[in-house]
């Protein structure tokens, strides 16, 4: 993001405030967070920020329907990430709490064609592995197996 941004643009980050934002705060630039809204039943809600960048780290897995917060975003450029659907596990999902569970977990060209229908196209975008030092199998197709997907995109003119 650094080589993309400007000192004086602000931030929609789309979520709860998190060590991310706060971190953006200490760079001096400005930073909205959407707390309290509830995305799946008002997405047009983001709609009320008028940020210049819009960023969105591990959210739209969280939602039911991700396209309406994406069209509802008045920022020209975004920044999003999610985790990818890994075939050889489920989901994620957090039985005790109802926020902490993903609807979708996406794969990279689903995830680009929600965002060319949302009305944005791909400047940019990266995969990587998430290695972990448990045993077994799964944790070995985790050390070359791209489990996470970041894109930079720009509303579509």
């Amino acid at each position: 993001m650094q080589a993309s941004i400007n000192q004086n643009e602000s931030i929609l980050d789309i979520g709860t405030p998190n060590p991310f934002s706060d971190f953006l705060n200490e760079q001096g630039l400005t930073v909205y967070n959407t707390t309290g809204l509830d995305l799946d039943e008002s997405p047009e809600s983001v709609g009320k920020y008028d940020a210049d960048i819009a960023t969105a780290f591990e959210i739209f897995e969280h939602l039911l329907n991700p396209l309406g917060v994406l069209k509802a975003i008045k920022s020209n450029r975004l920044f999003v990430s999610i985790p990818l659907s890994l075939w050889f596990a489920k989901a994620y999902r957090n039985k005790n709490d109802r926020w902490d569970q993903h609807f979708h977990e996406f794969e990279d060209w689903q995830f680009d064609w929600l965002l060319e229908k949302g009305g944005w196209e791909i400047v940019r975008s990266e995969k990587w592995t998430s290695p972990t030092k448990i045993n077994g199998i799964r944790p070995i197709l985790r050390l070359f197996t791209p489990r996470y997907y970041i894109v930079e995109a720009r509303r579509k003119k």
